[in-house]
């Protein structure tokens, strides 16, 4: 059985499919989760606890978030998307400062009060200099290398004192370590929606969860494989490259298939009931994904 550590909690929870009910939206904790509506869209997305996950998990797992949006920024790929994003309320805020600076503008004007109308001028430049400190990306860039400097120095620390096996593999550890938390909530959603659709005691919900079984411990051998790999190999070789790759691919694709059968069962749980042939279907995808993964 696994247990859940709270970063694992957080990944499952935005990974999670929302439920909605009388029109609104919930995580899978029952939180209420609110539209947010930019110029260009209007969007319903889950957004990640603070100092839970780290950057790369919140860009991975959370990519559409206003978090993902500011760890883009601060890394310098950010774009103007991300700042109307983050600052949601300004365009609407500006507006409105406008609209009522115009109505008050245009008796000033027909008054030919000359005071007032360069007081006019001033307010109308003011929004002008906040949305050009707003839209500058370097100002997001500088604020992270402030904030982060010491933070990558410890980081360096730790990994040079826990270094092992060939540096040029350590790249592939951060792969394996989110993989491997991100199958777990996978297969903890998919137990949870299988037990939902097919209520225990039924044959069917023993052999989805006997194959969920099956693919963890397939996933766990190839996660602890490539694992091996990284931290004991001599060499950096195109044979354990390969090797190491075709692990991780192996690992990837029990995810995939996971979330194949998540989506299907979100699917089928809204529908009033659900052919026997389409329960054939997943069992048979779910047991060919166990077979083929021994041809990696």
């Amino acid at each position: 059985m696994t247990i859940e550590t709270p970063k694992s909690s957080e990944i499952k929870r935005l990974t999670t499919p929302l439920k909605f009910k009388d029109s609104k939206a919930y995580d899978s904790s029952g939180n209420l989760i609110k539209y947010s509506e930019t110029l260009s869209d209007v969007r319903l997305i889950v957004e990640p606890k603070e100092n839970v996950l780290s950057d790369e998990e919140i860009l991975q797992f959370a990519p559409l978030s206003k978090a993902a949006s500011r760890v883009r920024l601060k890394r310098g790929f950010g774009n103007v998307q991300d700042i109307l994003y983050i600052h949601e309320p300004i365009p609407w805020i500006i507006g409105l400062y406008y609209v009522i600076l115009i109505c008050i503008a245009i008796p000033v004007f027909y008054a030919n009060m000359t005071t007032l109308m360069y007081v006019l001028l001033i307010l109308s430049i003011v929004p002008l200099v906040y949305l050009y400190h707003i839209f500058r990306l370097n100002t997001y860039q500088q604020v992270d290398k402030d904030n982060n400097v010491d933070i990558h120095q410890t980081q360096n620390k730790i990994d040079a004192k826990h270094s092992n096996g060939v540096e040029s593999l350590k790249v592939y550890e951060k792969d394996i370590n989110n993989l491997k938390v991100l199958f777990d909530v996978k297969q903890e959603v998919a137990r949870e929606l299988i037990k939902k659709r097919f209520e225990p005691p039924q044959i069917t919900y023993d052999k989805f969860i006997a194959t969920i079984d099956k693919s963890e411990e397939l996933f766990n051998k190839q996660a602890e494989a490539a694992s091996n790999i990284v931290n004991l190999a001599a060499e950096d070789t195109p044979r354990i490259q390969n090797e190491l790759k075709s692990k991780i691919d192996a690992m990837k694709t029990i995810i995939n298939q996971i979330e194949d059968l998540i989506n299907e069962l979100v699917i089928n749980i809204s529908a009033s009931e659900q052919s026997s042939e389409d329960v054939k279907t997943l069992l048979e995808d779910m047991e060919n994904l166990t077979t083929s993964v021994k041809d990696y």
